[in-house]
């Protein structure tokens, strides 16, 4: 009990996108839709590069990698939010929302270092092809993806860890579609600017070291490609980077967007627009953007499906 007594909340109930009953079986078969395709996409991706050897090479460890971790941030919220689109009371615990919240920040932070891994191994290819296989070796491509899991694990075990210091009571409805911190600090009855802090100084570390590293590699690669003789190859090159930076741009904007501004935490009303993005819209695109693009890719996939 607290000293106005009242009794700590240890469960809480999700808003989700609409109160309408009429709207939720809709959204339902959308949002499954959506799932299924993303779940697909993904793990087919990473059997396809498992599977097959020429496909064991930097850039494809790291879109391999890449697809998993969009496949574990779209599993660590869509399946609870279509329960929650029949269930009567929507209740999620304090315990399920810390597991949300870590899997989801984990796939989040590994997504960023694993971006701007692949902006830099592609400006090695692309800007100095006779040392790329000096420069970007599978040993280092392997080191970058493990710092990549270790720094996305860290992030998350902080924040979660970080909740512990704060009790919850009085109003248990959280207005989002999923168990995000920031609608947490809202229903804290302990005052949350430690966590605030650690948000701005954390997520926006990683953002601005990320998204640095991926500007400064396109930069190298849109000027090589500007100074290309042939016309098409130029056209191809400046097709792919920029359905690659479309991607990038989206995913960093809406992550800025929700964790890195000022006051983030008290504007609630756009975060579930926005929350679509990263976690439902960017996991389904990115297969068919960095890989469906990809001849190669689709070279291996066309032939295994002759074999079977």
């Amino acid at each position: 009990m607290t000293g106005n007594n009242q009794s700590l909340t240890t469960e809480f109930t999700l808003t989700g996108f609409t109160d309408h009953p009429d709207l939720r079986t809709i959204l339902f078969l959308v949002f499954l839709t959506i799932y299924l395709i993303t779940m697909v996409g993904n793990l087919g991706l990473v059997a396809l590069i498992f599977i097959e050897r020429r496909l064991h090479t930097p850039m494809y460890i790291f879109l391999g990698n890449l697809a998993l971790m969009d496949s574990c941030c779209s599993s660590s919220i869509t399946p609870k939010m279509l329960q929650n689109f029949f269930s009567k009371d929507s209740i999620i615990s304090l315990y399920e929302c810390m597991a949300q919240f870590y899997f989801l920040c984990l796939a989040e932070s590994a997504d960023c270092f694993l971006l701007a891994a692949m902006a830099y191994d592609r400006y090695v290819a692309i800007c100095n092809p006779l040392q790329y296989h000096t420069r970007m070796s599978k040993k280092l491509c392997i080191q970058m993806t493990t710092g990549a899991y270790l720094a996305g694990n860290l992030h998350s075990v902080i924040h979660v860890g970080l909740l512990f210091r704060l009790t919850f009571c009085g109003s248990h409805q959280i207005n989002h579609f999923f168990c995000d911190v920031l609608p947490l600090y809202r229903l804290s009855c302990v005052d949350p600017y430690i966590n605030e802090l650690m948000i701005l100084i954390l997520a926006g570390f990683i953002q601005i070291f990320t998204i640095t590293t991926v500007i400064i590699s396109y930069l190298f690669i849109l000027f090589i490609i500007f100074t290309m003789k042939s016309n098409k190859g130029r056209r191809k090159a400046l097709s792919t980077c920029a359905s690659h930076f479309l991607s990038v741009s989206i995913f960093y904007g809406s992550l800025i967007f929700m964790y890195v501004r000022p006051n983030s935490v008290k504007e609630e009303e756009k975060e579930k627009p926005v929350a679509v993005f990263y976690t439902i819209v960017i996991p389904l695109l990115n297969p068919f953007i960095y890989s469906l693009r990809n001849k190669e890719v689709m070279t291996v996939m066309k032939k295994m499906m002759k074999i079977s």
